[in-house]
């Protein structure tokens, strides 16, 4: 996967028609997740523009060994926000020709609410015990499974191991570390703070680190005008207003935030695992073999990384689910997952992939031990089936904290009655 895909996977936006369908509440195509179960033949595999041509080779893969059961890849265009107004389109549609889609970790809630997936259970179950828990927590809903996690992702701290000796395993210690990057003219910290759904990410980061919570568990409603979420969004907030977090850095989406650490000007960056390989290696970076990666810091250890990645979702409106599942099951199989990682550098949900002493000796997967263990501490964005309207609720309230433009506490309650004016449908 090239960096563009990268950088769309991990972060779903929040469109015009997102926000028009996010007061779900009824089930579209319930009636349907019983039908076609033994269903096999062709199937059509849904999923953002395959950049790098590799999905298209794996699917070359399955169909040599499945002639009468060929698929077929559909490619949609870059940006999650379409991805996902096309899903929708096509849901509402029940059109037959959706098999399997790509989804990206948040839409599972809408998308099971609305009825457009066929629960994975019975028949159509998976094994979930070799993947990633949180990955399968994310693909659950109301405790039934929806979709086969496909791939992962989570945050790290990108740090200069040439000036700081040992990573920041606290808030306080990456505050500290903060006169290292006053001493050599330069910023200490920055994320993905500018107005989009990276903010959503950085935000829940911060705030889940805390102990506090965005939504309760009926997903329904906010919880996050508490001490802990104001301890979290402080850290955040505090740390632009003294500068420990760069002026610029508000401005940021993932790959500002790239070039600034490759040119040299931050100490510790927060980003996904994309970077790693870029920057040990672009001909621009001054940073080759002087950084490395750590978990993400909390107030009293490893923080709350948020878990980014898509699953594989089967269509309820699917003639061929049969076939559809067994194509689920080879895109999680051990070959494709470990394939997946090399190649696109796309997180694997097998677990056993995080110990396999090849991939941790090879350098271009210098993050993946860090990684996993993100990820044994990850935490979902908010799980609920009215996301758009939330993470709207979560972009501009934390930006306004962020920029001092809002007092954290008013901040806060205006998110916690903006998300429930989203969830009750106002």
């Amino acid at each position: 996967m090239n960096i563009h895909s990268r950088l769309v996977l991990p972060i779903a936006g929040v469109s015009l028609l997102a926000l028009a369908t996010a007061g779900c509440g009824g089930s579209d195509g319930g009636s349907d997740a019983g039908k076609n179960e033994d269903g096999r033949g062709p199937i059509t595999y849904v999923q953002g523009k395959d950049n790098t041509g590799d999905v298209k080779g794996i699917i070359q893969e399955w169909n040599k060994s499945h002639p009468k059961e060929k698929v077929t890849l559909k490619e949609q265009s870059d940006s999650a926000d379409q991805q996902h107004d096309d899903l929708v389109q096509h849901f509402k549609a029940k059109d037959d020709g959706y098999d399997v889609v790509s989804v990206d970790v948040v839409w599972t809630p809408e998308f099971a609410a609305h009825g457009w997936l066929q629960p994975l259970e019975g028949k159509l179950g998976i094994d979930t015990a070799p993947l990633l828990k949180v990955a399968v927590d994310a693909a659950t809903y109301q405790g039934k499974l929806y979709a086969a996690p496909n791939t992962s992702d989570g945050g790290m701290l990108y740090y200069r191991k040439d000036l700081v000796p040992h990573p920041p395993t606290t808030w306080a210690e990456l505050l500290e570390d903060c006169k290292i990057a006053k001493a050599h003219k330069m910023g200490c910290y920055a994320g993905q703070f500018a107005k989009y759904e990276g903010l959503t990410v950085n935000a829940s980061e911060a705030i889940n680190a805390a102990g506090g919570h965005v939504v309760k568990e009926d997903g329904k409603t906010a919880d996050v005008d508490t001490p802990e979420a104001a301890k979290g969004l402080s850290f955040l907030a505090d740390a632009y207003k003294n500068g420990d977090i760069p002026k610029e850095a508000i401005t940021y989406q993932e790959e500002q935030g790239r070039q600034a650490f490759e040119a040299g000007k931050l100490l510790f960056l927060r980003n996904w695992s994309y970077v790693y390989n870029l920057a040990a290696t672009d001909g621009s970076s001054v940073v080759k073999g002087k950084f490395a990666v750590a978990p993400e810091p909390g107030p009293n250890g490893i923080g709350a990384s948020t878990l980014g990645g898509h699953s594989l979702g089967m269509s309820v409106y699917s003639k061929h689910k049969a076939t559809a599942l067994d194509f689920m099951k080879f895109y999680e199989s051990d070959a494709i997952q470990r394939r997946l990682l090399v190649k696109e550098s796309n997180a694997p949900t097998l677990k056993s992939l995080y110990s396999d002493p090849t991939l941790l000796a090879d350098p271009k997967l210098g993050y993946l031990k860090t990684l996993g263990e993100s990820l044994a501490s990850a935490k979902s964005r908010p799980v609920t089936p009215f996301y758009p309207g939330v993470t709207a609720a979560i972009e501009e309230n934390a930006y306004a904290a962020i920029k001092g433009d809002k007092p954290v506490s008013q901040a806060l309650k205006d998110m916690q009655a903006a998300i429930n004016a989203a969830t009750s449908g106002n």
